[in-house]
Protein backbone atom coordinates (compact mmCIF):
# COMPACT_ATOMS: atom_id res chain seq x y z
CA UNK A 1 0.00 0.00 0.00
CA UNK A 2 1.22 3.54 -0.73
CA UNK A 3 1.87 4.51 2.88
CA UNK A 4 4.48 6.79 4.39
CA UNK A 5 7.72 4.99 5.26
CA UNK A 6 7.47 5.66 9.00
CA UNK A 7 4.00 4.11 9.16
CA UNK A 8 5.15 1.11 7.13
CA UNK A 9 8.00 0.58 9.58
CA UNK A 10 5.67 0.87 12.59
CA UNK A 11 3.25 -1.66 11.10
CA UNK A 12 6.08 -4.07 10.36
CA UNK A 13 7.47 -3.69 13.89
CA UNK A 14 4.04 -4.64 15.28
CA UNK A 15 3.93 -7.61 12.86
CA UNK A 16 1.07 -6.17 10.82
CA UNK A 17 2.21 -7.48 7.44
CA UNK A 18 -0.78 -8.93 5.58
CA UNK A 19 -3.93 -6.78 5.61
CA UNK A 20 -7.27 -8.36 6.46
CA UNK A 21 -10.12 -8.36 3.89
CA UNK A 22 -11.81 -5.30 5.40
CA UNK A 23 -8.48 -3.44 5.39
CA UNK A 24 -7.83 -4.40 1.75
CA UNK A 25 -11.20 -3.03 0.67
CA UNK A 26 -11.54 0.00 2.99
CA UNK A 27 -8.06 1.55 3.07
CA UNK A 28 -7.54 2.35 -0.66
CA UNK A 29 -10.80 4.36 -1.11
CA UNK A 30 -10.25 6.02 2.26
CA UNK A 31 -6.75 7.06 1.17
CA UNK A 32 -8.36 8.63 -1.91
CA UNK A 33 -10.52 10.79 0.33
CA UNK A 34 -13.79 8.93 -0.35
CA UNK A 35 -16.46 8.28 2.28
CA UNK A 36 -16.63 4.64 3.36
CA UNK A 37 -19.37 2.58 5.02
CA UNK A 38 -18.06 -0.85 6.03
CA UNK A 39 -19.73 -3.73 7.82
CA UNK A 40 -17.79 -6.79 8.90
CA UNK A 41 -17.68 -9.32 11.69
CA UNK A 42 -15.97 -8.43 14.94
CA UNK A 43 -12.28 -9.25 15.13
CA UNK A 44 -11.60 -8.52 11.45
CA UNK A 45 -9.25 -5.54 11.86
CA UNK A 46 -11.57 -2.55 11.47
CA UNK A 47 -9.50 -0.34 13.80
CA UNK A 48 -6.47 -0.32 11.50
CA UNK A 49 -8.79 0.06 8.50
CA UNK A 50 -9.62 3.59 9.66
CA UNK A 51 -6.49 4.53 11.63
CA UNK A 52 -4.14 4.06 8.67
CA UNK A 53 -6.00 6.53 6.38
CA UNK A 54 -6.37 8.99 9.27
CA UNK A 55 -2.64 8.88 9.99
CA UNK A 56 -1.83 9.36 6.29
CA UNK A 57 -4.10 12.42 6.20
CA UNK A 58 -2.47 13.92 9.30
CA UNK A 59 1.01 13.43 7.80
CA UNK A 60 -0.03 15.30 4.66
CA UNK A 61 -1.83 18.14 6.47
CA UNK A 62 -0.04 21.17 7.99
CA UNK A 63 -0.02 21.22 11.78
CA UNK A 64 -2.96 23.07 13.22
CA UNK A 65 -6.08 22.36 15.17
CA UNK A 66 -8.17 19.17 15.44
CA UNK A 67 -8.21 17.49 12.00
CA UNK A 68 -9.60 14.04 12.86
CA UNK A 69 -12.38 12.86 15.17
CA UNK A 70 -12.99 9.22 16.08
CA UNK A 71 -16.31 8.49 17.83
CA UNK A 72 -16.79 5.16 19.64
CA UNK A 73 -19.52 3.87 21.99
CA UNK A 74 -17.54 2.81 25.08
CA UNK A 75 -14.60 3.98 27.17
CA UNK A 76 -12.80 0.67 26.74
CA UNK A 77 -12.98 0.87 22.96
CA UNK A 78 -11.83 4.51 23.01
CA UNK A 79 -8.83 3.60 25.16
CA UNK A 80 -7.85 0.75 22.86
CA UNK A 81 -8.15 2.90 19.71
CA UNK A 82 -6.06 5.59 21.43
CA UNK A 83 -3.43 3.04 22.45
CA UNK A 84 -3.30 1.62 18.92
CA UNK A 85 -2.75 5.08 17.47
CA UNK A 86 -0.04 5.92 20.00
CA UNK A 87 1.73 2.63 19.27
CA UNK A 88 1.81 3.37 15.53
CA UNK A 89 2.65 7.06 15.46
CA UNK A 90 6.20 8.30 15.02
CA UNK A 91 7.82 10.70 17.47
CA UNK A 92 7.13 13.58 15.13
CA UNK A 93 3.47 12.68 14.60
CA UNK A 94 0.84 14.47 16.72
CA UNK A 95 -0.43 12.90 19.91
CA UNK A 96 -4.08 11.95 20.23
CA UNK A 97 -6.42 13.36 22.85
CA UNK A 98 -8.65 10.89 24.69
CA UNK A 99 -12.06 12.35 25.61
CA UNK A 100 -14.09 9.97 27.80
CA UNK A 101 -15.78 9.85 31.17
CA UNK A 102 -14.18 8.33 34.23
CA UNK A 103 -10.67 9.71 33.66
CA UNK A 104 -9.01 12.91 34.84
CA UNK A 105 -10.58 15.88 33.11
CA UNK A 106 -7.41 17.95 33.61
CA UNK A 107 -5.33 15.46 31.63
CA UNK A 108 -7.85 15.42 28.78
CA UNK A 109 -8.14 19.21 28.59
CA UNK A 110 -4.36 19.57 28.73
CA UNK A 111 -4.03 17.18 25.76
CA UNK A 112 -6.58 19.17 23.77
CA UNK A 113 -4.92 22.49 24.53
CA UNK A 114 -1.47 21.09 23.76
CA UNK A 115 -2.42 20.88 20.11
CA UNK A 116 -3.86 17.37 19.65
CA UNK A 117 -4.90 16.96 16.01
CA UNK A 118 -6.84 13.73 16.51
CA UNK A 119 -9.52 13.24 19.16
CA UNK A 120 -10.81 9.80 20.19
CA UNK A 121 -14.04 10.26 22.11
CA UNK A 122 -17.31 8.88 23.39
CA UNK A 123 -20.27 11.05 22.31
CA UNK A 124 -21.50 12.09 25.76
CA UNK A 125 -18.21 13.48 27.07
CA UNK A 126 -17.36 15.12 23.73
CA UNK A 127 -20.71 16.91 23.66
CA UNK A 128 -20.06 18.16 27.20
CA UNK A 129 -16.68 19.61 26.12
CA UNK A 130 -18.32 21.22 23.09
CA UNK A 131 -20.94 22.86 25.27
CA UNK A 132 -18.21 24.22 27.54
CA UNK A 133 -16.18 25.37 24.50
CA UNK A 134 -13.20 23.22 25.48
CA UNK A 135 -12.93 21.64 22.02
CA UNK A 136 -13.45 23.18 18.58
CA UNK A 137 -14.43 20.80 15.78
CA UNK A 138 -14.68 23.32 12.93
CA UNK A 139 -11.35 22.19 11.45
CA UNK A 140 -12.10 18.43 11.37
CA UNK A 141 -11.27 16.93 7.97
CA UNK A 142 -12.02 13.26 8.73
CA UNK A 143 -14.80 11.87 10.92
CA UNK A 144 -14.69 8.21 11.95
CA UNK A 145 -17.68 6.54 13.59
CA UNK A 146 -16.76 3.08 14.89
CA UNK A 147 -19.47 0.63 16.05
CA UNK A 148 -22.20 3.01 14.90
CA UNK A 149 -25.01 0.56 15.66
CA UNK A 150 -23.82 0.17 19.23
CA UNK A 151 -23.76 3.96 19.73
CA UNK A 152 -27.39 4.15 18.63
CA UNK A 153 -28.33 1.18 20.84
CA UNK A 154 -26.86 3.09 23.80
CA UNK A 155 -29.01 6.16 23.11
CA UNK A 156 -26.29 8.41 21.67
CA UNK A 157 -28.25 9.49 18.56
CA UNK A 158 -29.16 13.00 19.88
CA UNK A 159 -25.54 13.64 20.94
CA UNK A 160 -24.22 12.36 17.61
CA UNK A 161 -26.59 14.64 15.69
CA UNK A 162 -25.40 17.66 17.67
CA UNK A 163 -21.77 16.69 17.09
CA UNK A 164 -22.40 16.32 13.36
CA UNK A 165 -23.92 19.81 13.37
CA UNK A 166 -20.66 21.23 14.72
CA UNK A 167 -18.51 19.61 12.01
CA UNK A 168 -17.65 21.08 8.59
CA UNK A 169 -19.94 19.96 5.78
CA UNK A 170 -16.89 19.41 3.57
CA UNK A 171 -15.22 16.47 5.26
CA UNK A 172 -14.50 12.78 4.79
CA UNK A 173 -16.60 10.29 6.79
CA UNK A 174 -15.58 6.70 7.56
CA UNK A 175 -18.20 4.49 9.24
CA UNK A 176 -17.56 1.00 10.57
CA UNK A 177 -20.16 -1.24 12.12
CA UNK A 178 -20.98 -4.88 12.80
CA UNK A 179 -24.65 -4.46 11.78
CA UNK A 180 -26.49 -1.99 9.59
CA UNK A 181 -30.10 -1.73 10.71
CA UNK A 182 -32.65 0.80 9.46
CA UNK A 183 -31.91 3.39 12.15
CA UNK A 184 -28.21 3.24 11.30
CA UNK A 185 -28.90 3.52 7.58
CA UNK A 186 -30.89 6.73 8.13
CA UNK A 187 -28.05 8.34 10.08
CA UNK A 188 -25.38 7.33 7.58
CA UNK A 189 -27.44 8.60 4.64
CA UNK A 190 -27.36 12.07 6.24
CA UNK A 191 -23.68 12.19 7.13
CA UNK A 192 -22.01 10.54 4.11
CA UNK A 193 -21.80 11.40 0.41
CA UNK A 194 -21.43 8.83 -2.37
CA UNK A 195 -19.91 6.43 0.15
CA UNK A 196 -18.08 3.30 -0.94
CA UNK A 197 -20.12 0.45 0.55
CA UNK A 198 -18.17 -2.55 1.87
CA UNK A 199 -19.86 -5.65 3.29
CA UNK A 200 -17.82 -8.69 4.23
CA UNK A 201 -19.19 -12.03 5.37
CA UNK A 202 -22.42 -12.57 7.24
CA UNK A 203 -22.38 -9.89 9.91
CA UNK A 204 -25.11 -11.65 11.88
CA UNK A 205 -23.17 -14.87 12.24
CA UNK A 206 -20.13 -15.67 14.36
CA UNK A 207 -16.86 -16.50 12.69
CA UNK A 208 -16.59 -20.06 11.40
CA UNK A 209 -13.67 -20.62 13.77
CA UNK A 210 -16.01 -20.42 16.79
CA UNK A 211 -17.65 -23.61 18.06
CA UNK A 212 -21.09 -22.92 19.54
CA UNK A 213 -22.46 -25.15 22.28
CA UNK A 214 -25.16 -24.93 24.97
CA UNK A 215 -26.19 -26.63 28.19
CA UNK A 216 -29.89 -26.59 29.05
CA UNK A 217 -29.97 -27.19 32.81
CA UNK A 218 -32.13 -26.52 35.88
CA UNK A 219 -31.46 -23.12 37.43
CA UNK A 220 -29.82 -24.62 40.51
CA UNK A 221 -27.13 -26.26 38.36
CA UNK A 222 -26.02 -23.26 36.26
CA UNK A 223 -23.28 -22.23 38.69
CA UNK A 224 -21.95 -25.78 38.99
CA UNK A 225 -21.76 -26.19 35.21
CA UNK A 226 -19.92 -22.88 34.94
CA UNK A 227 -17.35 -23.96 37.50
CA UNK A 228 -16.75 -27.25 35.73
CA UNK A 229 -16.23 -25.43 32.44
CA UNK A 230 -13.66 -23.21 34.13
CA UNK A 231 -11.89 -26.21 35.68
CA UNK A 232 -11.45 -27.70 32.21
CA UNK A 233 -10.29 -24.50 30.46
CA UNK A 234 -6.61 -23.59 30.55
CA UNK A 235 -6.98 -20.40 28.49
CA UNK A 236 -8.70 -17.07 29.16
CA UNK A 237 -12.46 -17.17 29.71
CA UNK A 238 -14.84 -14.24 29.27
CA UNK A 239 -18.18 -14.67 31.07
CA UNK A 240 -21.21 -12.51 30.28
CA UNK A 241 -23.88 -11.75 32.87
CA UNK A 242 -26.89 -9.57 32.11
CA UNK A 243 -26.90 -7.19 35.09
CA UNK A 244 -24.34 -5.25 37.09
CA UNK A 245 -25.50 -6.91 40.28
CA UNK A 246 -25.30 -10.37 38.74
CA UNK A 247 -21.81 -9.65 37.40
CA UNK A 248 -20.59 -8.50 40.81
CA UNK A 249 -22.05 -11.48 42.63
CA UNK A 250 -20.82 -14.07 40.14
CA UNK A 251 -17.27 -12.67 40.03
CA UNK A 252 -17.00 -12.56 43.82
CA UNK A 253 -18.27 -16.13 44.15
CA UNK A 254 -15.72 -17.35 41.61
CA UNK A 255 -12.91 -15.52 43.40
CA UNK A 256 -14.05 -17.00 46.69
CA UNK A 257 -13.85 -20.46 45.14
CA UNK A 258 -10.25 -19.99 44.08
CA UNK A 259 -10.60 -18.78 40.49
CA UNK A 260 -8.32 -15.99 39.32
CA UNK A 261 -11.18 -13.70 38.27
CA UNK A 262 -12.03 -10.02 37.88
CA UNK A 263 -15.02 -8.01 36.61
CA UNK A 264 -16.19 -5.12 34.46
CA UNK A 265 -19.57 -3.39 34.66
CA UNK A 266 -21.02 0.10 34.44
CA UNK A 267 -20.81 0.93 38.15
CA UNK A 268 -17.07 0.33 38.38
CA UNK A 269 -14.76 3.32 38.07
CA UNK A 270 -12.77 3.76 34.89
CA UNK A 271 -9.60 2.96 36.82
CA UNK A 272 -11.12 -0.34 38.00
CA UNK A 273 -12.37 -1.19 34.52
CA UNK A 274 -9.05 -0.39 32.88
CA UNK A 275 -7.12 -2.36 35.50
CA UNK A 276 -9.39 -5.38 35.08
CA UNK A 277 -9.13 -5.33 31.29
CA UNK A 278 -5.35 -4.82 31.33
CA UNK A 279 -4.93 -7.65 33.84
CA UNK A 280 -7.10 -9.97 31.76
CA UNK A 281 -5.21 -9.13 28.57
CA UNK A 282 -1.83 -9.63 30.24
CA UNK A 283 -2.85 -12.98 31.76
CA UNK A 284 -2.92 -11.78 35.36
CA UNK A 285 -6.58 -12.87 35.45
CA UNK A 286 -7.80 -15.98 33.65
CA UNK A 287 -11.49 -15.13 34.08
CA UNK A 288 -13.28 -11.85 33.31
CA UNK A 289 -16.96 -11.46 34.20
CA UNK A 290 -18.68 -8.61 32.36
CA UNK A 291 -21.95 -7.07 31.32
CA UNK A 292 -22.54 -6.18 27.67
CA UNK A 293 -20.38 -3.08 28.15
CA UNK A 294 -17.59 -5.49 27.18
CA UNK A 295 -19.26 -7.17 24.21
CA UNK A 296 -17.72 -4.69 21.78
CA UNK A 297 -15.31 -2.92 24.13
CA UNK A 298 -12.91 -5.82 24.57
CA UNK A 299 -10.32 -6.57 21.91
CA UNK A 300 -8.24 -9.40 23.33
CA UNK A 301 -7.09 -11.77 20.60
CA UNK A 302 -6.46 -14.83 22.76
CA UNK A 303 -9.79 -15.32 24.56
CA UNK A 304 -10.18 -19.10 24.41
CA UNK A 305 -13.71 -19.40 25.76
CA UNK A 306 -16.77 -17.13 25.95
CA UNK A 307 -19.54 -18.18 28.34
CA UNK A 308 -23.04 -16.71 28.24
CA UNK A 309 -24.10 -17.20 31.85
CA UNK A 310 -27.17 -15.06 31.08
CA UNK A 311 -28.58 -14.50 27.61
CA UNK A 312 -28.45 -10.94 26.22
CA UNK A 313 -31.59 -8.90 25.66
CA UNK A 314 -31.34 -8.90 21.86
CA UNK A 315 -30.15 -11.46 19.35
CA UNK A 316 -27.47 -9.25 17.77
CA UNK A 317 -25.69 -8.92 21.11
CA UNK A 318 -25.31 -12.71 21.15
CA UNK A 319 -23.17 -12.40 18.01
CA UNK A 320 -21.09 -9.59 19.47
CA UNK A 321 -20.48 -11.58 22.64
CA UNK A 322 -19.29 -14.76 20.94
CA UNK A 323 -17.23 -12.59 18.61
CA UNK A 324 -14.83 -11.96 21.50
CA UNK A 325 -13.34 -15.43 20.84
CA UNK A 326 -12.08 -16.96 17.61
CA UNK A 327 -10.52 -13.63 16.60
CA UNK A 328 -7.92 -13.19 13.86
CA UNK A 329 -8.63 -16.69 12.53
CA UNK A 330 -7.93 -18.45 15.84
CA UNK A 331 -10.20 -21.26 17.07
CA UNK A 332 -12.67 -20.32 19.79
CA UNK A 333 -15.37 -21.86 21.96
CA UNK A 334 -18.63 -20.18 22.98
CA UNK A 335 -20.82 -21.86 25.59
CA UNK A 336 -24.30 -20.79 26.64
CA UNK A 337 -25.82 -22.00 29.92
CA UNK A 338 -29.61 -21.64 29.97
CA UNK A 339 -32.47 -22.63 32.24
CA UNK A 340 -36.19 -22.00 32.48
CA UNK A 341 -37.52 -19.33 30.10
CA UNK A 342 -34.02 -18.77 28.72
CA UNK A 343 -34.31 -22.07 26.84
CA UNK A 344 -37.15 -20.57 24.78
CA UNK A 345 -35.11 -17.41 24.15
CA UNK A 346 -32.10 -19.44 23.01
CA UNK A 347 -34.21 -21.32 20.43
CA UNK A 348 -35.63 -17.99 19.26
CA UNK A 349 -32.09 -16.63 18.81
CA UNK A 350 -31.21 -19.71 16.76
CA UNK A 351 -34.17 -19.11 14.43
CA UNK A 352 -33.52 -15.37 14.08
CA UNK A 353 -29.79 -15.72 13.50
CA UNK A 354 -30.04 -19.01 11.59
CA UNK A 355 -27.58 -20.65 13.93
CA UNK A 356 -27.16 -24.24 14.93
CA UNK A 357 -25.91 -24.46 18.51
CA UNK A 358 -24.76 -27.90 19.59
CA UNK A 359 -26.53 -29.17 22.71
CA UNK A 360 -24.28 -30.76 25.30
CA UNK A 361 -25.56 -33.17 27.91
CA UNK A 362 -25.01 -32.39 31.55
CA UNK A 363 -23.39 -35.73 32.30
CA UNK A 364 -20.64 -35.01 29.79
CA UNK A 365 -19.38 -32.01 31.73
CA UNK A 366 -18.68 -34.03 34.84
CA UNK A 367 -20.51 -35.47 37.79
CA UNK A 368 -19.62 -32.32 39.73
CA UNK A 369 -22.20 -30.40 37.70
CA UNK A 370 -25.01 -32.59 38.96
CA UNK A 371 -24.52 -32.45 42.71
CA UNK A 372 -22.61 -30.63 45.43
CA UNK A 373 -19.07 -31.94 45.69
CA UNK A 374 -15.88 -30.65 47.27
CA UNK A 375 -13.86 -28.42 44.95
CA UNK A 376 -11.06 -30.49 43.37
CA UNK A 377 -7.87 -29.72 45.26
CA UNK A 378 -5.89 -29.46 42.01
CA UNK A 379 -7.88 -26.35 41.15
CA UNK A 380 -7.41 -24.62 44.49
CA UNK A 381 -5.27 -21.51 44.19
CA UNK A 382 -3.23 -21.36 47.38
CA UNK A 383 -4.50 -22.59 50.71
CA UNK A 384 -5.78 -26.06 49.82
CA UNK A 385 -6.42 -27.01 53.44
CA UNK A 386 -9.17 -24.43 53.77
CA UNK A 387 -10.82 -25.67 50.57
CA UNK A 388 -10.99 -29.39 51.27
CA UNK A 389 -14.40 -29.23 52.94
CA UNK A 390 -15.91 -26.56 50.70
CA UNK A 391 -18.83 -27.40 48.46
CA UNK A 392 -20.18 -25.77 45.37
CA UNK A 393 -23.02 -23.62 46.69
CA UNK A 394 -25.78 -22.79 44.23
CA UNK A 395 -25.72 -19.31 42.73
CA UNK A 396 -29.34 -18.50 41.90
CA UNK A 397 -29.89 -17.78 38.23
CA UNK A 398 -31.44 -14.51 37.11
CA UNK A 399 -34.44 -14.67 34.81
CA UNK A 400 -35.54 -12.04 32.34
CA UNK A 401 -38.78 -12.06 30.40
Amino acid sequence: MPLQAQLQQALAAMKFVNPTPVQIQAIPPALEGKDVIATAQTGTGKTLAFLIPVMEMLAATPAGKVNALVLVPTRELAIQVHEQYEALRSKKAPRAALVIGGLSEKVQIRALRAGARIVVATPGRLEDYMRRKIVDLRTVRVLVMDEVDRMLDMGFLPAIQRILGALPVERQTLCFSATLERSVQGLLAKCTRNAVRISLGNILKPAESVLLQAYEVPAMQKASVLRELLYNESGKTLIFARTKRGTERLAKDLMRDGFNATMIHGDRTQSQRSSALAGFEAGKYKVLVATDVAARGIHVDDVAHVVNYDLPAIAEDFIHRVGRTGRAGNAGLATTIVSGAEMIDLRRFERMLKLRIQRKELGKVSANAQKKVPIPITFARKNTNTLKSRTLDRLPGEFFA
